[in-house]
């Protein structure tokens, strides 16, 4: 009888692998395979002679594209989008997730036609980020749309260009961009390692301190002693032209974070509000101290979704401001032109990888974390 059952398992395993097969080999090639092959061409020289040969040479240069676009002064374009990455990613993700939670808890509440208004928060992200920047350009015209909603109360109209301002806020030298990144690593470091010590985890207080003295021995000292990433001073900030394709973005995408915290909330168990109400719990209470801190999983997979989105938002801002409105500019946008207007193809590779790191760092800590949920399962 074990024999049989082993042999059972045993065929069933191998219909498994050969049915899952054909999709492995797929993905392994036009996934996997073109990703190696962008890491490969970004190591070459590739686009700097004749990039459009029937049989272009490609010669290995290493890191060389990599340096290029973080050191030579001709790149400043590049590093202020990857800035503006930053930021599109920062306030995307506190405005849609802001936004929907407050939705969602609005709606969370009898109310009269819910899925009427359900439907009129959710339909924005049923359309393509073309058709949306199509009418936000509108929208935010300086002649007219956003701009003229004082006139309505009778004052002045606003002046504010939307999409093409040329100021900036909260500048810095790029010559510091690596004293940045660590003190705001370093600031991680230290809300981690104050967690583990009030949890008496050691090991993660071990692997933390470490990470939190290494991060502030460089803030504090080694970043001196060596040379500098420019040869001057490279100023950097969040452009006020983003605002207009941010505004955009959050009103497409907040309904989905509204759908996904209120799937959140309408699971927490019906007893849970009765019991809060009974211990003499309100509303607010409620919300802030029970249901909220049960929504912690929905809003990682949110952050998550939400961050791999506004790396992917080439064709809000072309719709919007065009591809070469360099303040609003993106390193997808980037990418583009160098690759298919500059035909520099080993540059638009090495691009499309420092994409694909962004991304990784979001997405690899999520799928870790619940990996290590499921096997605590």
């Amino acid at each position: 009888m074990a024999t049989f059952n082993s042999l059972g398992k045993r065929k069933d395993k191998i219909i498994s692998i050969l049915v899952l097969l054909p999709s492995m080999i797929l993905v392994g090639i036009f996934v996997y395979g073109f990703i190696g092959n962008s890491i490969w061409v970004s190591l070459t020289d590739w686009g700097r002679g004749a990039g459009l040969a029937e049989h272009p040479v490609k010669n290995f240069i290493g890191l060389e594209n990599y340096r290029f676009l973080f050191t030579n002064f001709i790149q400043g374009r590049f590093r202020q989008d990857l800035v503006n990455a930053v930021f599109y990613t920062v306030f995307l993700l506190v405005g849609t997730l802001g936004l929907g939670l407050f939705l969602a808890i609005l709606l969370d509440r009898p109310v009269k036609r819910e899925g009427f208004y359900r439907t009129v928060f959710l339909y924005p992200m049923a359309l393509s980020f073309i058709v949306t920047g199509t009418i936000w350009r509108w929208l935010v015209a300086p002649s007219g749309g956003l701009n003229l909603i004082p006139k309505i109360f009778g004052l002045p109209k606003w002046n504010f260009l939307w999409v093409s301002s040329r100021d900036s806020i909260l500048n810095f030298n790029w010559q510091n961009i690596i004293q940045i990144i660590l003190i705001i690593a370093s600031f991680v470091f230290a809300i981690i390692l104050i967690r583990a010590i009030m949890n008496r985890e050691k090991r993660v207080i071990i692997k933390f301190s470490i990470f939190l003295g290494l991060s502030l021995l460089y803030v504090l000292v080694l970043h001196r002693l060596l040379p500098p990433i420019l040869p001057m001073e490279e100023a950097h900030g969040f452009n006020l032209a983003t605002i207009g394709i941010l505004i955009a973005a959050i009103w497409q995408y907040s309904g989905y974070a509204m759908a996904l915290y209120m799937a959140g909330l309408r699971a927490l168990p019906a007893s849970i509000r009765e019991s809060a109400m009974l211990d003499g719990a309100n509303e607010f209470i409620y919300y802030a101290k029970i249901a909220i801190p049960n929504l912690r999983p929905i809003t990682l997979s949110a952050v998550v979704i939400m961050a791999h989105i506004s790396l992917k938002m080439f064709d809000l801002i072309y719709a919007m401001a065009g591809a070469d409105n360099g303040n609003t500019g993106h390193p997808s946008i980037n990418m583009y032109l160098t690759t298919f207007r500059a035909n520099n193809f080993a540059r638009g590779a090495a691009i499309a990888v420092i994409l694909f790191i962004v991304a990784a760092f979001f997405i690899i800590p999520y799928m870790i974390h619940s990996h290590k949920e499921r096997q605590g399962l």
